[in-house]
């Protein structure tokens, strides 16, 4: 029973100051105006900046490998062509030792292929890939697929095709399985299955993705300049114990006059890019909470002003036995009330906007795996409303207690 009635003079406030609210609520709305915009605006720079971390660590993917990737690469001390399946024989034993899930080599800049277009026999640049390296790096396709493993064993071996090049050859749906003529050792057609979207308005280049096994099939062997990359995707955990023992057991089976250097590709072992989102949000951050002060400034002055009006209103009160707690409890509470009111309306407000697809899409061009709406965003926004109002109900609070019973009869 004591628990009860003890919460009665709270509810007591809390009734009090929620019918203050409604009795002057065109004040009240025009006072908070300021709050919510400001509890909006800092909401959305907390999310904002979570945001833009996702999409740089994708951006950062697609050119270094998720965490952790390790990338090896293997060089010939006197300049002779380096005997490419005979590492990848030993990668393959190593791999199987350690479980790899995700191995994948690429030959990128050192090929070209004839191909039949329109205009004639033009050389296109090559990309030889395995099927885990568009997972690696997070590449997409703006139509169609990825190549895949089974693809090797096929006759005649799919190819993926830049946007640009895909453009030249008319755009054909690929639901009417498009193909590519090739000439020279590689002579024969190639389903086109999948398209890259263009890197940037800037991207004119024609270029072909194909499996790395499948060139070997057709042409019988890599060219002489060729240059072979490998890259591992382990458990970010173990990269810094695994990474010094994979070595090892590498180096251990090449032949002599290899030298071979392994090191972390992606992001992930740089703090450049953490380090530009923190600054991006304690900068954002911090404009967002000089508005917010300015808004807590504009609220208080309203209230102080509100206070000359109320002063009959409160020496009633006081009349009618409304103790010295009660009365700046109900005022404090009242502006407490108001901005965390304002504050929700605000967090729903930019919730709605962000997660809308137009906003990521526009905003946020070419975020793959866009993350949930930060819980951290919307708490900061929460607490700095109730803290605003506390701070913004505190001074009319005092002014409050100052009112006597005569006070009613004076005003």
């Amino acid at each position: 029973m004591s628990e009860r009635f003890s919460m009665v003079p709270l509810v007591g406030a809390l009734t009090d100051a929620w019918a203050e609210l409604r009795a002057h609520r065109l004040r009240v709305l025009l006072s908070l105006l300021g709050i919510g915009i400001a509890v909006a605006a800092l909401t959305a720079v907390v999310a904002f900046g979570e945001y833009q971390k996702q999409l740089m660590a994708e951006q950062s993917d697609r050119y270094g490998g998720r965490i952790a990737t390790i990338a090896m690469n293997v060089s010939s001390n006197d300049g002779s062509p380096v005997d490419w399946a005979a590492i990848d024989a030993q990668v393959a034993q190593v791999s199987e030792r350690y479980s790899f899930s995700r191995t994948a080599r690429v030959v990128d800049g050192s090929i070209t292929a004839p191909v039949q277009l329109p205009d004639g026999v033009t050389p296109i640049a090559t990309r030889l890939i395995d099927p885990d390296y568009p997972v690696i790096h997070r590449l997409t396709v703006a139509e169609g697929r990825w190549l895949q493993a089974s693809d090797s064993q096929l006759l005649a071996p799919p190819v993926v095709i830049s946007t640009p090049l895909w453009e030249s050859l008319g755009s054909p749906p690929l639901t009417t399985h498009p193909t590519l003529t090739m000439t020279g050792e590689l002579a024969g057609t190639y389903p086109i299955v999948g398209v890259t979207p263009r890197e940037g308005v800037w991207d004119t280049n024609n270029k072909i993705d194909m499996l790395y096994d499948s060139y070997v099939a057709r042409a019988g062997s890599l060219p002489a300049e060729a240059y072979v990359n490998r890259e591992f995707w382990v458990p970010p955990a173990m990269v810094d114990e695994l990474g010094p023992v994979l070595a090892m057991d590498l180096r251990a089976g090449l032949g002599e006059g290899l030298t071979l250097s392994l090191n972390r590709s992606d992001w992930g072992s740089q703090g450049g890019y953490a380090d530009s989102i923190l600054v991006f949000q304690l900068v954002s951050g911090a404009i967002a909470g000089i508005v917010l002060l300015l808004g807590a400034l504009s609220l208080v002055n309203v209230q102080l002003v509100a206070m000359r009006q109320r002063i009959r209103e409160i020496g009633v009160r006081r009349s009618f036995g409304a103790t010295s707690g009660r009365v700046f409890a109900a005022v404090l509470l009242e502006n407490l009330v108001a901005t965390t009111v304002a504050g929700i309306v605000g967090i729903v407000l930019v919730v709605v906007v962000m997660r809308s697809e137009w906003v990521t899409s526009a905003m946020f061009s070419g975020l793959q795996d866009v993350p949930p709406f930060p819980f951290g965003a919307a708490l900061a926004g929460l607490v700095s409303a109730v803290v605003v109002g506390a701070a913004a109900g505190i001074i009319p609070a005092l002014v409050a207690l100052r009112v006597k019973v005569i006070d009613a009869i004076r005003f």
